[in-house]
């Protein structure tokens, strides 16, 4: 059986007439008799009573009539979906994202997402810096919401800003320095200083290191946790202090302050990037979305 010659089948069976099936599909009558005859042939039965006045289906025709709708309507739905899928209105992002900073536009940008694109599949996970950026590499994610710090140096990775933040000294409440509005590194240079891991976190901990040479000093670097929270945790117990985006304040305890940096350390971006010449239609889509949300720089 080919699937021409059901589709002609099946309009002989709507109209019950060949010559207004004929004109229904826009072919000669003699070629819609021709293939009804050949799909009788090849299955051996008869699928229509007929004679000069009328046309029905005989039970035979009848079961390949039901069978034949089902079959086209699952036809039509293949190439609606496979069309869906190759615009992106069908498919899957993973998203990873850092957990503080990006909590300003992501949950509301996720929502009006899935609202727009229900058939899109979305996985959101948290990483810290390193491996976000890793991640996207290996393309085990198809964006991140990440700081640019070592985004900017890598040549497959496409990037929008998103927000501008700023970089804070993190002290515990105790310490004398934790009552100032703005504070100068360099009056800092002498303390232990909490560092994400290098391994883990790369670009993060030459960010710090970056930092602290801009005021003159290299850091005394005590502690290297994987986690941002384990950074918190060990400020709060007196360990050391630490350089972090600003935003990391969401996850800080009461008992610890944010003290800006002086006009040295400038501002710092939000990025949310991609792999380039990626075959995920669906970032589009995300990017498009994103694009309505982003707000004023």
């Amino acid at each position: 059986m080919e699937i021409r010659q059901l589709k002609y089948f099946a309009a002989v069976a709507e109209h019950l007439n060949f010559t207004e099936a004929s004109r229904h599909l826009y072919v000669a009558q003699s070629a819609v008799s021709q293939q009804v005859a050949e799909l009788e042939n090849q299955l051996g039965v008869k699928l229509f009573w007929r004679n000069k006045r009328t046309v029905r289906l005989t039970s035979a025709g009848e079961v390949l009539l039901k069978e034949t709708q089902f079959l086209l309507s699952r036809m039509e739905e293949a190439a609606e979906k496979t069309k869906r899928a190759d615009s992106g209105l069908i498919g899957r992002l993973r998203i990873g994202f850092l957990g503080y900073t990006e909590r300003f536009i992501l949950p509301s940008l996720v929502r009006r997402f899935r609202h727009k694109y229900p058939h899109i599949d979305l996985e959101l996970e948290q990483y810290h810096h390193g491996d976000l950026i890793e991640r996207l590499n290996n393309e085990e994610l198809d964006i991140g919401f990440t700081f640019s710090f070592g985004v900017e140096s890598i040549g497959s990775l496409n990037r929008i800003c998103v927000h501008h933040e700023t970089m804070s000294v993190v002290l515990h409440e105790d310490h004398p320095a934790a009552q100032e509005e703005i504070i100068n590194l360099a009056d800092l240079a002498t303390e232990p200083f909490v560092v994400l891991n290098r391994r883990e976190s790369p670009q993060g901990y030459h960010q710090t290191l970056q930092i602290c040479s801009t005021y003159g000093f290299s850091p005394n670097i005590v502690h290297e946790p994987r986690l941002l929270q384990t950074v918190l945790m060990l400020v709060d117990a007196g360990m050391g202090i630490a350089v972090l985006p600003t935003s990391a304040k969401l996850q800080a305890s009461k008992s610890l302050r944010f003290i800006q940096l002086d006009e040295h350390q400038g501002s710092h971006e939000l990025v949310v990037t991609w792999k380039k010449n990626t075959a995920n239609p669906s970032i589009n889509l995300f990017l498009e979305e994103l694009a309505v949300e982003k707000p004023v720089e």
